[in-house]
């Protein structure tokens, strides 16, 4: 318990730094901020993490599961809209549809998942979380994920442009370059200044959050939000946490995908938010409610699925 509130300290004290710097900085600079976090911050922390991972074990099954999460949060996504849709007999736009499926399908199992791991279940099954993170969410992210807020941004409409949007995506090429560089004794000094400029981005990724809530004149977008998080935090860790026995998942390694299934929406929905030009007030209204809501659902899920 004692580390789990040292964690929310520094994720909330840096989250109210960006608040105050939003207030004060130009208003271009969260733009740039995002476009920065894509093309270089991510990547760069994506090669970090992986380098010094212990990537031994049957974990296979951990990114399988990470699939199975996004793509059920996607589809409950997806059936909410045409509810709405059917009920009040309007759509809603393409850039807020697009912020919604990503909430509701894309956790923060890296930035937010790694640390919460660590602190409850301990390093021996770590790897556990980076697969599912890594091999799981990362690619859900910047692949579907990009190819989903491409055609959601209303300026991409054909397969060839999607397709195009995926290839060039800088973290899918990291994740490759990580594993080859895995091969390969780095010097001391880089690796050094590789981690360290990996929890910058982490730092800088939080910055942003809260650059954008300063920016915040509304809470028009609640409503979208509470259902994309009860999708995301509540419907899918909850169906597909009552599953996990029947993939052989018992024990230590069942805790850390429930906790992972469990995330928030991932900061990378605003990174993908800030670049394609989607609803931010809707990803960005979910990644501050959905931060503040695990501080309640991560106590439910240790005691239902009695994670100790």
């Amino acid at each position: 318990m004692t580390n789990l509130l040292e964690l929310y300290t520094k994720l909330v004290g840096l989250v109210l730094l960006g608040f105050f710097l939003g207030r004060k900085l130009p208003a271009t600079v969260p733009t740039r901020l995002g476009h920065f976090l894509f093309w270089v911050g991510v990547p760069l922390s994506i090669v970090a993490f992986l380098y010094k991972t212990d990537l031994s074990g049957q974990i296979w099954i951990a990114p399988a599961i990470a699939y199975l999460a996004i793509f059920l949060g996607a589809f409950l996504a997806w059936i909410i809209i045409k509810l709405q849709a059917l009920i009040t007999k309007t759509n809603l736009e393409q850039q807020t549809q697009g912020s919604f499926l990503l909430a509701a399908m894309v956790g923060n199992t890296g930035y937010l998942g790694y640390p919460v791991t660590l602190a409850v279940v301990g390093t021996k099954y770590f790897a556990w979380a980076l697969f599912y993170d890594l091999l799981g969410t990362t690619l859900g992210a910047y692949g579907l994920g990009v190819a989903l807020a491409a055609r959601f941004s209303g300026s991409i409409h054909d397969f060839g442009q999607i397709t195009r949007a995926i290839i060039i995506n800088p973290a899918l090429w990291s994740f490759g370059i990580g594993l080859l560089l895995r091969q390969i004794a780095i010097p001391t000094p880089i690796e050094f200044g590789l981690e360290k400029f990996a929890w910058a981005a982490v730092a800088l990724s939080l910055l942003l959050i809260g650059m954008r809530l300063s920016k915040l004149n509304s809470w028009h977008s609640l409503p979208q939000t509470v259902m994309s998080l009860g999708i995301k935090m509540l419907l899918v860790p909850l169906i597909l946490g009552l599953t996990l026995r029947f993939f052989g998942l018992t024990g230590a390694p069942a805790q850390v995908i429930i906790l992972q299934m469990a995330m928030p929406p991932a900061f990378a929905t605003l990174v993908l938010a800030e670049t394609f030009n989607l609803d931010r007030h809707l990803t960005v209204t979910a990644l501050a409610v959905g931060l503040i809501l695990l501080l309640i659902t991560l106590p439910l899920w240790l005691w239902l699925f009695s994670l100790r």
